[in-house]
């Protein structure tokens, strides 16, 4: 490989992870806008389930961020305990779908 291919790259592998970072802030921004972090954490269930205990539950799942866009916008019950989950249809899709990706991107 010569050197401009791998100057290449090395550029195109630092946009896209810089892509990945803005992407996540932004997601974390949604959550903290959203008043989700009052019952979420990463790793740890405050009132609701971490978000590394979702991202395992709907690992295997094809539809796995449409399902989490749902239970989100609409509220869930049931699917975690007897605390039911209000819902966010204030939120965009886009935000829905940042969020749901982001807590599905989530490991320990």
């Amino acid at each position: 490989m010569n050197m401009k291919t791998r100057q290449s790259l090395v550029l195109w592998a630092l946009s896209w992870a810089a892509a990945g970072l803005a992407q996540a802030a932004d997601a974390q921004a949604v959550l903290k806008d959203n008043g989700c972090l009052s019952c979420h954490a990463k790793d740890e269930k405050i009132v609701g389930p971490a978000f590394v205990s979702v991202a395992d539950k709907y690992r295997n799942d094809k539809d796995t961020v449409a399902t989490l866009v749902q239970s989100i916008q609409n509220g869930s019950k049931g699917k975690w305990g007897r605390v039911a989950m209000p819902a966010h249809r204030g939120m965009s899709q886009d935000d829905l779908k940042s969020v749901a990706e982001y807590i599905l991107a989530s490991k320990l």
